[in-house]
């Protein structure tokens, strides 16, 4: 998909669709077992994955030492993921490749735009209390206005988790209304935080309000929950997207984020995209990886490939 599809609008809430919803968690499980031994791709076709991985990446750093000059040097690395000799020796120079997005907090919203101006990566901050989403909803809503108003593109908004906890799907509806209202034009993904949730149905649950409300994506994770993306919470996402779509017409995207780090995991994530949602969510206008240390592994991996051994990983470095 060469550009990005038409928003989400989002639809009147429909309790009885949410609340008559059942996940087969065996079946869940069963499915997403297959996926790492089934949908392998080896050599040229794996490089080709593996660059199309880097261009599907949010690059994040969302740390508490995260320093302006740290942001700019993320930003050097977006617009140049790889190394220019590895990029000649790739003879992908036409692709002119990037990342996807940046994603910092709202404080360096402004220091990334300023980074990336003349390209076409957007910044995404994350917003409403991030991670915990429990600051007082003026405050949270605020959140995403300075972030807007300061260059982002992407709001990356984390749900209140006692609203799912309790089923009080009302009040998670009307919150996320809310923040998309406030994100303006910035296009809005909605953080589950699926860690932190009972149930698969739950998630399922949650997958469905998100995008009812009118979210452009629905993300896994925070990065900061003691379980972040599982292939068992993305096939039961991809799933409820699925629906959402049959049911409305209306194309959401999906990013998983947190605890994805390694290039074989990427691959697995990109098959169950093609598998469960097919081709159109393989573009980073509906698919993302939240991740930083991914990127080290995707180029070390891609510098196995031409020269059949692996480089340190301080021969790749972040910036």
């Amino acid at each position: 998909m060469s550009s990005s599809p038409e928003r989400n609008p989002g639809t009147p809430l429909d309790l009885a669709w949410v609340t008559s919803a059942r996940v087969n968690r065996s079946a869940v499980i069963r499915r997403t077992a297959t996926l790492p031994g089934r949908r392998t791709v080896k050599k040229t076709w794996q490089a080709a994955w593996f660059l199309k991985a880097i261009s599907c990446m949010d690059l994040t750093t969302l740390a508490g030492d995260d320093t302006p000059g740290r942001v700019q040097r993320l930003c050097a690395k977006a617009r140049q993921p790889l190394r220019p000799d590895m990029v000649e020796k790739l003879g992908i120079g036409s692709l002119h490749l990037t990342v996807g997005a940046v994603c910092v907090y709202p404080n360096m919203v402004s220091e990334a735009v300023s980074a990336l101006k003349g390209t076409h990566i957007p910044v995404a901050s994350v917003a409403t209390g991030f991670p915990a989403g429990l600051t007082p909803l003026k405050q949270r809503l605020a959140e995403v206005e300075q972030a807007v108003a300061d260059g982002a593109q992407e709001i990356d908004i984390v749900v209140a988790r006692h609203q799912v906890l309790t089923g009080n799907w009302q009040a998670l509806y009307d919150e996320i209304r809310q923040f998309r209202a406030a994100c303006g034009d910035a296009h809005m993904k909605t953080i589950l935080a699926t860690g932190d949730l009972a149930t698969l149905k739950q998630v399922y649950q949650a997958s469905l309000v998100a995008m009812m409300a009118g979210s452009d994506f629905i993300k896994t994770s925070t990065g900061k929950e003691s379980v972040n993306a599982t292939l068992e919470f993305g096939l039961v996402m991809a799933r409820a997207i699925r629906a959402y779509l049959e049911q409305t017409g209306h194309i959401v995207g999906f990013k998983p984020a947190g605890g994805i780090s390694k290039a074989k995991q990427a691959l697995v994530w990109l098959a169950l995209m093609k598998e469960e949602l097919g081709d159109a969510w393989l573009q980073p206008q509906l698919f993302r990886f939240g991740a930083s240390s991914l990127l080290t592994d995707l180029e070390r991996q891609l510098y196995h490939y031409m020269t059949g051994r692996y480089a340190a990983k301080h021969h790749m470095p972040m910036g």
